[in-house]
């Protein structure tokens, strides 16, 4: 069996079958929570593999 033909091609067909299932799961109001918390978290993630620690800069919130 061909692995290629098993692992295909993401087309604009299962971009939207995705899209759906996750406004099904999640619903419209909690969607831009939700990419919210997965940006800080992306964002997060590369200032610590970069071992850079930024200081705060003067009237910008924090959150504890």
């Amino acid at each position: 069996m061909n692995i290629s033909i098993l692992l295909g091609v993401i087309g604009p067909w299962q971009i939207a079958l995705v899209v759906a299932l996750v406004l099904l799961m999640f619903g419209g109001k909690k969607l831009p929570e939700l990419m919210k918390g997965i940006g800080q978290g992306i964002k997060e993630f590369k200032d610590a593999k970069d071992g850079s620690e930024k200081k705060d800069l003067p009237g910008k919130k924090t959150e504890s």
